[in-house]
């Protein structure tokens, strides 16, 4: 488990001034579950992360951790990256603190997912670089291959699932418009 993270988020709240009760109120998460996060005990989705930044009033992107002397990919640059529940992020516009979108890289490996199902507000676009990526968005499956893309309302309760025997790579662009 990741412990700087859970440090990141317990940093950010005591600055806000906000009790573990403050933030599970705001996001609909256990006080346990939170403390567990804060403690490095427990794991969180980017969703939760979402939710718990909202909470906090920062960007997603003050969870993710610089790291150090990984190689330029793709010509972008050094990247923010976090692994949970062996789905990998990458934030690919770090040093933003408030973005109005928040452009990912996920990779999926086989048979993983991107947690539990989630609302929040805003709209969502992913776009598969490699692989196939099944999104359940609301009661509609859609499998997408390399090239393809869906577009839809982050209101609607919406899961991401790589049920191929190889890995998934995937753009994933989210809005928030309910700052």
């Amino acid at each position: 488990m990741d412990q700087t993270l859970g440090l990141k988020i317990k940093s950010i709240r005591k600055e806000k001034q906000k009790t573990l009760k403050q933030v599970a109120e705001e996001t609909g998460f256990s006080i346990s579950f939170l403390s567990q996060l804060e403690r490095g005990k427990s794991s969180a989705t980017l969703e939760s992360l979402k939710k718990i930044s909202l909470a906090l009033g920062v960007s997603p992107g003050h969870f993710f951790e610089e790291e150090a002397g990984i190689p330029e990919q793709d010509g972008l640059g050094m990247a923010e990256r976090i692994a949970a529940y062996g789905v990998h992020y990458r934030n690919l516009a770090p040093g933003f603190s408030s973005p109005d979108f928040m452009p990912m890289q996920v990779t999926l490996e086989a048979g993983e997912n991107g947690g539990q199902p989630i609302t929040h507000a805003g709209q969502e676009f992913v776009y598969v670089l490699e692989g196939k990526l099944t999104v359940e968005v609301g009661e509609s499956l859609t499998e997408l291959t390399p090239g393809r893309s869906l577009f839809y309302d982050a209101g609607e309760s919406h899961y991401w699932y790589n049920r191929s025997d190889g890995r998934t790579v995937f753009l994933c662009v989210s809005s928030d418009t309910a700052r």
